[in-house]
């Protein structure tokens, strides 16, 4: 997760592409500062979608089991002109299943990963690009908007394991540019896309891709006060029931800030 991707908005979600997910984890930072290493053993899950299958088997039995904790990691080189990092993760999905027969058993581990590119470039002292695209296979849950990490694929040719668990693929991409008009005028203009290589066992209703856009102007008059107006546009596609959805929001808020330090 790079907190650095967050455009100058006042919507409070964020990029849909961006990986955004606070996680328990115990992290080791071997080089410190504005370049920077990170590597984290982080709190394991997951989330599964049983689709078009969750009426016709008996899924009952089947529960997650997370027996190793998540390998994360990120390099950061930084310089005058912004910075560039690059981080990945290596994660085990499981699952049993209690209720297995000698002919059926739904349990199941799989690998899931991702590999994530992040920059903010300075184009110049009032212009500012955050820039970011990930891809991986079930990583869902560390997206800041996309759906389960595992959906059943099935094997019609195989009847001896007709169907199976696999990990999602998904791509995640953000470009936003920060502009200063002067020192209390800005605008955040942008885009993020996130899409998610749907598993043929999943409901055509089910999530496939979603765009999201904003621009805005704020206006900073003093250090502790901001309000501004900004247009926000989400569209998200299904799987494969044909549905596709525009959606347009305008958004005028304000913010003050105010506080009190007390020396002794």
């Amino acid at each position: 997760m790079d907190t650095d991707l967050f455009p100058n908005s006042i919507e409070y979600w964020g990029p849909n592409g961006m990986v955004n997910f606070r996680n328990i984890q115990l992290r080791w930072t071997p080089v410190q500062g504005d370049s920077n290493v990170a590597i984290a053993l982080e709190r394991p899950g997951a989330s599964a979608d049983d689709g078009i299958y969750s009426d016709r088997i008996d899924l009952s039995g089947v529960k997650p089991k997370f027996d190793l904790p998540d390998l994360s990691g990120h390099a950061r080189i930084a310089r005058k002109w912004g910075y560039i990092q690059g981080a990945g993760i290596l994660r085990k999905i499981s699952w049993t299943d209690n209720n297995r027969t000698a002919a059926q058993d739904l349990g199941r581990s799989v690998l899931g990963w991702g590999i994530n590119g992040t920059s903010n470039l300075k184009f110049s002292k009032n212009d500012v690009g955050r820039f970011e695209i990930v891809y991986g296979r079930g990583i869902e849950n560390y997206m800041n908007d996309a759906p389960v990490d595992v959906a059943i694929q099935t094997y019609p040719s195989n009847p001896s394991a007709p169907a199976k668990g696999i990990p999602l693929p998904v791509l995640g991409v953000v470009a936003f540019l920060d502009h200063n008009w002067n020192k209390k005028l800005s605008t955040a203009t942008g885009y993020s896309m996130v899409n998610i290589w749907n598993a043929n066992g999943q409901l055509p209703s089910d999530y496939h891709q979603g765009h999201y856009a904003l621009t805005n102007l704020l206006f900073n008059p003093v250090p502790s006060f901001t309000f501004g107006g900004e247009f926000q546009y989400g569209r998200r596609v299904n799987f494969s029931d044909g549905f596709n959805v525009n959606d347009y929001r305008a958004q005028f808020s304000f913010k003050y800030n105010y506080g009190k330090v007390f020396t002794f």
